[in-house]
C-alpha cells in the first residue's frame, strides 16, 4: 500500500495510465462523474472490456457533469454537448450502472488486466480533481494498491457493495439520458431565462408590493398607475425598492417597453410623499417629459398634476440663462430628493478635466452630494456601451461615488 499525493508526476491519471490494458476490466466506485475527466481518459477506458459504476445519488450527478470551479479552461473549449453524447454511447455499449442512496464516503477504482489487479482509494472520484489533472484539496488522501492480494481486498469489498444493492436495469438508460439531455440543443431564449432565475430566484418578498408601496399615498389611484401593463408595475415596485434601500435604481429595459411610464410612476408615487423631483434629459426629449406636466389637450396624465422640473443635461454645464421657463442662476441643485436622468449612459464617462468640471462632476457635486441626500433613479435601453465602467461610472451615482459602497453593489472599483 502507498499513499500518492495525486500531484506532479504522483496522480491517480498517472496510475490508471500504467495499469490500463486492452481487454481490462475496471470497477469505480464515485459519488460524483465528470464527462471532462471522461475526456482525458478516454483512450485509456475505451480499452477496458466492461466497467462498472457504482454512483451516488442521481439527482446529484447533474450538477457534477461538467466539473466544478477547477473546470472552467475545460468549459472554455465549449466541447460539453459533444462530451456528453461520448460519454452516453461509451455507457450504454460498455458499462454497467447502479446508484447507492447516498453519495459514497470515499471514492474506489478496481482495474483488473490478464490475472493482475491494482486500486486506488481515496478522494479519487470521477472528476479533473480526482484524477489529479486539476488541483484539489490539500487534505485529500489516495492509498495506491500494488501488491495484487492488497487490491483483491478492495475488489471483493467493492464487489461486496455492488451486490447488496437491488439491480436497477432502468439505472444505465436513465444516465445516459441525462447525458444526452446535457449534450442536446437549446433555444438561446433558455439561457436569458436562466439567468433571470437565478438574479431574483432568492428575492422572496422583497418585491412584496404590499410591503413596498405605500398605500397612503394613493398611487394606486393615479392615471399613471392605472395604465401601466403588470410587468410595468413590477418594474417600478421594484425601483422604488431600490430607490429605498440603496438609493438608486437603473431601469434598463429594452426600447419601446415603457420606461418614460414607470418612470412617471416613481416620480408620482414621490410626489405624493411631497418630495422634489428632477428629470434630467437629453435637450431633444425635453418636450417628451414637459408634456405629461403641463394642462395641454395632449397630455393624457393630466389629471395625476406632474410637477416635477425638466432640464436638459447640458444645462447641468451652465450657470445662468433660461432653459425653458427655468432660470438657471435660482436653481437650488441641491434640494432635489430625487433625480430622474434619461439616457443615462450619456453619464458613462467620469473624465474629468483639471481646468473645469464636466457634466458628470456637476451633477454628482451640485444634485446628489450638495443639499438633501438624493435618490437616483436612471433610465437607458444600453447602460454599458463599450466597457464595464461605463455602468460602474452611472452606479456611482447612487453611492456619491463611494468605491467601498460600489463593491457592495458587486462592482469592481479599479
Amino acid at each position: 500500500m502507498k499513499l500518492i499525493r495525486n500531484s506532479g508526476n504522483e496522480r491517480v491519471i498517472d496510475r490508471l495510465r500504467e495499469w490500463l490494458r486492452q481487454g481490462a476490466s475496471v470497477d469505480l466506485m464515485s459519488p460524483t462523474f465528470s464527462v471532462h475527466a471522461f475526456a482525458e481518459v478516454r483512450e485509456l477506458i475505451e480499452k477496458a472490456e466492461k466497467c462498472r459504476l457504482l454512483l451516488g445519488e442521481e439527482a446529484a450527478l447533474a450538477g457534477s457533469l461538467f466539473g466544478g470551479p477547477a473546470d472552467i479552461a475545460f468549459r472554455g473549449k465549449l466541447q460539453g454537448r459533444w462530451l456528453a453524447k461520448l460519454v452516453a454511447d461509451w455507457i450504454k455499449k460498455h458499462a454497467e450502472v447502479r446508484h447507492a442512496g447516498a453519495a459514497p464516503p470515499q471514492s474506489l477504482i478496481v482495474v483488473q488486466a490478464a490475472e493482475r489487479r491494482r486500486a486506488l482509494l481515496g478522494t479519487c472520484s470521477f472528476t479533473t480533481e480526482g484524477l489529479g489533472i486539476t488541483p484539489g484539496g490539500q487534505l485529500g488522501l489516495v492509498q495506491a494498491a500494488d501488491a495484487d492480494d492488497e487490491a483483491a481486498a478492495f475488489a471483493d469489498w467493492f464487489r461486496a457493495n455492488w451486490d447488496g444493492l437491488k439491480p436497477d436495469s432502468t439505472a444505465k438508460d436513465r444516465l445516459a439520458a441525462l447525458l444526452e439531455e446535457a449534450g442536446s440543443l437549446r433555444p438561446p431564449s433558455l439561457l436569458y431565462f436562466q439567468i433571470l432565475f437565478q438574479l431574483f430566484k432568492d428575492l422572496g418578498d422583497e418585491l412584496d408590493e404590499e410591503r413596498i408601496i405605500k398605500s397612503a399615498t394613493g398611487i394606486r389611484n393615479t392615471i399613471v398607475w392605472k395604465k401601466l401593463f403588470r410587468f410595468q408595475r413590477d418594474g417600478v415596485v421594484g425601483a422604488i425598492d431600490k430607490l429605498e434601500r440603496i438609493g438608486g435604481c437603473i431601469i434598463a429595459d429594452s426600447v419601446g417597453l415603457g420606461k418614460t411610464f414607470e418612470a412617471l410612476a416613481v416620480i408620482k408615487y414621490y410626489e405624493l410623499r411631497n418630495d422634489r423631483v428632477l428629470v434630467l434629459c437629453p435637450k431633444r426629449l425635453r418636450d417628451n417629459w414637459t408634456l405629461y406636466k403641463a394642462n395641454d389637450r395632449r397630455n393624457i396624465l393630466a389629471a395625476d398634476r406632474l410637477n416635477y422640473d425638466v432640464l436638459n443635461h447640458t444645462d447641468l454645464s451652465r450657470d445662468g440663462g433660461l432653459s425653458g421657463d427655468i432660470d438657471l442662476s435660482h436653481v437650488n441643485w441641491g434640494n432635489y430628493d430625487l433625480v430622474v436622468i434619461d439616457e443615462s449612459h450619456n453619464f458613462r464617462n467620469k473624465a474629468t478635466h483639471k481646468e473645469r468640471d464636466t457634466r458628470y462632476d456637476h451633477l454628482m457635486k451640485r444634485v446628489i452630494k450638495a443639499g438633501v441626500k438624493t435618490k437616483v433613479l436612471m433610465l437607458s435601453a444600453t447602460p454599458v456601451n463599450n466597457r464595464l465602467a461605463d455602468l460602474k461610472n452611472q452606479i456611482a451615482f447612487m453611492t456619491e461615488g463611494n468605491d467601498l459602497a460600489l463593491i457592495g453593489h458587486g462592482i469592481p472599483s479599479g
